[in-house]
């Protein structure tokens, strides 16, 4: 595949991502400039970061990139995707598209409407550890999966692996659920560690999702420390009919009904005396169940994922295969807004309904 080239609109956290991205793989990702619209800001921004800086979509396309990064906040996204549309310009879209139910069904219209060229970089999925035990799952090593224990991801990224695990389609659900507040010694942040024994207010949201195919998932999250939390841990537990993953290790009955316990192995480079520093893969057994696309590259899991999703989109774009749609993300982020919706009424059963991309 040739140099990826896109353009970037948005500033943020997670916006330097991509940029970071670009400067670690220069030989596979090029970014042409940066939308920020406001124009000392934006000057600030390219002498940070050596990126060029510019103020309008119509700038941004001057220089004929593959397709634009959307990566701005979840309250206005909605408004410059359609602007994209409009355009003709394809986007990979980084944030959730929209925040309520309304502006989800305008969002499909509109793309609809436009024959919009769109991916959602929701990339959990690919990063390594979460493409490992996906790949466990639809080898079929476990058998048919009945239920999942997820506490280790918020909202639509949760609900996103939820759905790939249990392999849900567009079925509805009933969910309940109550969240709970307990307080938690600060550790790290997006800044780095924190050694100030400083206490914060953490939210633990605790949540049932009973499927009408008679799948369950059981969801649980602490709000932010999970993320960021030296002493609050992530935890993953699948149960199929012939196995079942529980975070690191792995259980299942051979052809012969065997069982068999092992563990996934992660390799790294840059290690005890090795002098480079980059992921490859994950193995369980003498199988790689994952190998990074980028194993040269001094990337995170998380940048891992985010470039993956970059490279998938110039397959999409190359070939039209989709990696995570406009309708599975519409999805997603529906039943986390069923999901916010059953917290606001604790215990109570909220049911989900099939809404209209489902039926397209």
């Amino acid at each position: 595949m040739e140099k990826i080239r896109f353009g970037l609109i948005g500033s943020g956290w997670r916006a330097e991502f991509f940029i970071r991205i670009a400067k670690a793989i220069p030989e596979q990702f090029e970014l042409t400039h940066v939308l920020i619209r406001d124009r000392e800001k934006g000057e600030a921004f390219s002498k940070k970061f050596g990126v060029s800086v510019v103020n309008s979509v119509d700038e941004l396309m001057e220089s004929h990139p593959d397709y634009v990064v959307l990566s701005i906040k979840r309250g206005v996204v909605s408004d410059y995707l359609v602007e994209l549309f409009k355009k003709g310009i394809p986007v990979l879209c980084e944030t959730p598209p929209a925040e309520t139910v309304e502006s989800l069904e305008e969002l499909w219209d509109q793309a609809k409407k436009y024959d919009a060229k769109i991916q959602v970089a929701e990339q959990y999925f690919v990063q390594p550890l979460y493409a490992a035990w996906l790949k466990i799952i639809q080898d079929g090593a476990l058998g048919e999966i009945g239920n999942i224990n997820l506490s280790a991801l918020h909202g639509y990224h949760g609900i996103s692996i939820i759905r790939k695990v249990l392999n849900i389609g567009f079925e509805n659900c009933t969910i309940y659920g109550k969240r709970f507040t307990f307080d938690v010694t600060d550790t790290y942040g997006r800044e780095g560690m924190i050694f100030d024994g400083e206490i914060s207010s953490c939210r633990r949201d605790r949540l049932t999702f009973e499927f009408d195919n008679g799948k369950v998932a059981f969801f649980d999250f602490s709000d932010p420390a999970q993320y960021h939390s030296f002493i609050r841990t992530r935890q993953l537990t699948v149960q199929g009919v012939r196995g079942e993953i529980d975070d690191l290790t792995v259980r299942y009955l051979t052809s012969e009904n065997i069982p068999v316990t092992q563990e996934l192995n992660r390799i790294d480079l840059g290690k005890y005396n090795n002098q480079q520093w980059s992921h490859l893969g994950i193995m369980l057994g003498e199988q790689f169940l994952y190998k990074s696309p980028f194993t040269n590259a001094r990337l995170n899991d998380d940048e891992i994922a985010v470039a993956t999703c970059m490279l998938l989109m110039g397959e999409y774009l190359a070939t039209g295969k989709e990696f995570y749609s406009l309708k599975e993300a519409l999805q997603d982020t529906y039943i986390s807004l069923m999901m916010e919706e059953a917290l606001r009424h604790p215990n109570q059963e909220i049911r989900s309904s099939t809404q209209k991309w489902a039926l397209e």
